[in-house]
């Protein structure tokens, strides 16, 4: 299993989180005993991480597609977006994790255009947009959202692509891992 220290981003020339600690709050890190959806216990507010030298790999290896893609632009950053975008190293997903205490934030333009663009560019690399708030996921489609719920460790997400009058869409569902093997 490909774990997240072994993914080493770069950031983007000019680019430094800053004043940006959203990250701290919207992932879980066991590491740290931090659960998404609640400040990690080490953030400093508008002022980073208290234990950044020893932080551990995980947050050491984790920078968000703004920090790594020169050409997201401001707007993109997590502090003003209030999400965070990265890809998943193994499906090429892109995730948003949505800060919950602005849980709408990727529904407010110019965000929901963009995340629709990217689901539609995302199609024939059979790839998705997936935005999560706390542990509720939505997958976002070019021709709609499909609310998933919370998706069990156990449970797999299966697109099944078919034709429609306004083009190619998908079919979603949660599935038990075992159902797909």
């Amino acid at each position: 299993m490909l774990s997240p220290e072994q993914i080493v981003a770069k950031p983007a020339p000019g680019r430094a989180c800053g004043t940006c600690t959203l990250c701290c709050k919207v992932y879980d890190v066991p590491a740290v005993e931090s659960i998404a959806g609640q400040w990690c216990r080490h953030t400093l507010s508008g002022r980073g991480c208290a234990i950044h030298a020893t932080r551990p790999d995980h947050c050491r290896a984790f920078h968000c597609l703004w920090m790594t893609e020169g050409w997201l632009g401001p707007e993109w950053k997590p502090e003003r977006a209030k999400m965070v975008l990265s890809l998943d190293a193994v499906t090429r997903n892109m995730n948003v994790q949505v800060d919950p205490g602005q849980a709408g934030a990727w529904k407010r333009e110019p965000y929901y255009g963009q995340l629709k663009r990217w689901a539609a560019a995302s199609v024939p690399l059979k790839r998705h947009v997936f935005v999560h708030v706390n542990k509720t996921t939505t997958m976002v489609l070019p021709d709609r959202d499909v609310p998933l719920g919370t998706i069990a460790p156990d449970e797999r997400i299966v697109t099944r692509e078919r034709a429609s009058p306004q083009g190619p869409t998908f079919d979603v569902e949660k599935v038990r891992a075992a159902a797909i093997a």
